[in-house]
């Protein structure tokens, strides 16, 4: 009971309140919880919180053979897991003296660039999603899956490929395979612009992403932004350009950009990366028919293999940024000390948080699904 001199206290109005977003929701791929603080619909604060899908893959690296963790590496990023088996794979080659086979190199790149474009598929799909348009999303899905028919061909595998391996790939291309890859090239081209016409340059989409989530490009270099999104504030950097790898310094490719820094740029960044990526295949297409030779070079048993002493870091142009590995041997069979550096780390956290704030409630799957990260980076 109340004592007799109980005075209620009159509390003033607030419209404040907090609400979790997520971890079930469109706006990122995967499981992926944000804490936001509201007044009315606007943000005033806001927390990312990763813990909810793959996690500790770091540690779990440290007590598994190194050609083990070619079938973990995959599971960081699943709409783009090749990057992170070549990264991988580049770093145990940097410690361990082995040079990839010229043919490896151009297959590694076909490889990466085909996951560039099912990666890219699969985020216009799940931001249009974001604005209440479902047709893209199920024509992103579609053409994906058709990509990953030629995955499934080459690998074995539809989703997680584990083909490339320290030294180069598994196996050859099959037969015919690269005219297959060409009619699927043909395919995708052609359907730029039906995305044109229902998502890039549909007002629905244009008025909603305009100036939602923007960043300068002093903000995106301090908050460490890297791929589609640094690109989209007008700074041309590309790894494969600026750091080549493989054998990106014998491709011809633009690296597209735009000036906005907002959502609608990061989609048109990526919008015009599938038209180059496109434009990378048809150059292997032509090239590797050319180029003979073994597929990998000779390495030890690999369930007895102990890398010599040494460390390397290595970094690829992932769909979603630079991801680089920071790889530690001290010559047994399994790494010391293995660092993923995702670009999803920088992109899901300092830079989504400072995004959200002054962003309407509408907007935050909007701003998530255009820095285009993946949870399991963050949580690795």
């Amino acid at each position: 009971m109340r004592p007799e001199n109980y005075q209620a206290k009159s509390q003033p109005p607030s419209n404040e309140y907090e609400l979790n977003f997520g971890p079930n929701h469109p706006g990122i791929e995967g499981n992926y919880a944000f804490k936001v603080k509201l007044n009315g619909d606007e943000v005033l604060e806001a927390r990312a919180d990763a813990g909810y899908l793959h996690r500790g893959f770091e540690k779990l690296m440290e007590g598994r053979l190194w050609i083990q963790n070619i079938a973990l590496v995959p599971r960081i990023c699943v709409p783009d897991p090749v990057p992170m088996e070549v990264c991988y794979s580049l770093a145990i080659e940097e410690i361990g003296g082995l040079e990839v086979p010229e043919r490896a190199q151009w297959i590694r790149v076909m490889h990466l660039e085909m996951s560039r474009l099912a990666a890219h598929l699969f985020a216009f799909g799940g931001h249009a999603a974001t604005t209440g348009m479902y047709t893209p999303m199920f024509w992103g899905v579609a053409d994906r899956d058709l990509v990953l028919d030629r995955f499934e061909e080459l690998t074995g595998g539809r989703v997680y490929s584990i083909y490339n391996i320290p030294g180069g790939v598994r196996r050859d291309i099959p037969d015919g395979f690269l005219e297959r890859l060409s009619s699927l090239l043909d395919y995708l081209e052609s359907r730029l612009p039906d995305y044109d016409n229902l998502f890039f340059t549909n007002q629905v989409f244009v008025k909603r992403a305009r100036d939602v989530g923007k960043m300068t490009q002093e903000q995106a270099l301090k908050w460490g932004v890297t791929g589609p999104n640094l690109r989209a504030t007008g700074l041309a950097f590309d790894v494969r350009r600026d750091d080549p790898y493989l054998v990106y310094d014998r491709i011809e490719f633009d690296i597209p950009t735009e000036p906005g820094g907002d959502a609608l740029s990061r989609n048109l960044v990526r919008r015009a990366e599938l038209k180059q990526s496109i434009h990378i295949l048809r150059q292997v297409i032509d090239r590797l028919p050319s180029i003979k030779g073994p597929i990998r070079c000779p390495i030890p048993n690999p369930l007895a293999w102990n890398v010599p002493a040494g460390e390397a870091y290595t970094r690829v142009e992932s769909s979603k940024g630079e991801l680089a590995y920071y790889v530690v041997s001290t010559g047994g069979d399994k790494p010391y000390r293995v660092h993923v550096r995702g670009p999803s780390s920088m992109h899901a956290v300092q830079v989504l948080e400072n995004l959200a704030v002054g962003c309407r409630l509408e907007d935050i799957a909007q701003i998530m699904f255009s820095l285009d990260a993946c949870p399991p980076e963050v949580d690795r």
